[in-house]
């Protein structure tokens, strides 16, 4: 799995952390920000789906591989 580095305000990081751990949702920050990213590219699916784009991008990006 390759690994990016990225820089958070610490607010938000603070708040991640609030889900994370032994009383957390998430087992580890990696974790939580995985699920974030996967519900927010599934939420821009939906939209793109409603706008009837979702077709398009999905065959451009078979085409890409």
């Amino acid at each position: 799995m390759p690994k990016i580095s990225v820089e958070i305000p610490g607010e938000l990081l603070n708040d991640l952390d609030r889900h994370v751990g032994d009383d957390g949702k998430f087992v580890n920050r990696s974790d939580a920000i995985r699920a974030s990213i996967r519900k927010n590219l599934d939420i821009l699916d939906e939209i793109d789906d409603r706008h009837g784009r979702l077709e398009d991008d999905e065959t451009e990006v078979a085409e890409d591989e």
